[in-house]
């Protein structure tokens, strides 16, 4: 299931080919019966960082752009108290297309779902990469890795710094004086510096 999809992304030229084909792919059933659009993501000309998510939830389905609800309200105003604009940064997904119920993708989701986020890495060559949350730090530093253990250091990954910290919902979850968005503050401006804003 996967070698189609990294065999059809590999061969995209540009991401505007690589959108293009992601928004035609039928490989995940499940989610090609559930979806609205593919969200394939946010690529702003010359954006040195990409932010990595697990997957579109209701907001981003319907609109189909990347964190866009309530997690992207507050992924945008810890943006900004950083120093960084949204325009300033990549925002991908793991999966391009929401599950049902917003449930965690399937393994064999995000393996399938692999070839495209591979290929835009290699046509956006960011500096480094930040992964928001559990599912989206998985991806890049393996199954076993924690989000305890990885959160706070760089990790080199195929060439690229890897940052990882907490998603926005869990921000959320756990409220403004939960562990999870002083980790969320604390790790966007880390990636500021790394990106060398004040």
């Amino acid at each position: 299931m996967t070698e189609p999809v990294a065999r059809r992304a590999a061969a995209c030229p540009s991401w505007q080919a690589l959108a293009a084909a992601a928004r035609s792919c039928t490989v995940c059933p499940e989610l090609v019966a559930s979806r609205s659009t593919v969200v394939v993501g946010d690529a702003p000309a010359n954006s040195r960082a990409v932010l990595v998510g697990e997957a579109p939830g209701a907001e981003e389905d319907r609109t189909g752009r990347p964190f866009v609800g309530r997690s992207g309200r507050l992924l945008d105003d810890l943006l900004a108290e950083a120093g960084l604009a949204r325009a300033d940064v990549a925002v991908l997904n793991v999966v391009k297309c929401r599950p049902p119920g917003n449930r965690t993708p399937t393994r064999a989701e995000a393996a399938a779902c692999g070839g495209w986020l591979d290929r835009q890495l290699e046509l956006l060559a960011p500096e480094v990469v930040c992964t928001l949350g559990l599912s989206a730090m998985q991806r890049f530093l393996g199954r076993r890795s924690t989000l305890a253990a990885a959160r706070g250091r760089l990790h080199s990954v195929d060439g690229r710094d890897v940052l990882a910290t907490y998603h926005p919902s869990a921000a959320l979850r756990f409220g403004p004086a939960g562990v999870p968005r002083a980790a969320l503050r604390e790790d966007l401006r880390t990636l500021a510096a790394l990106l060398g804003r004040p």
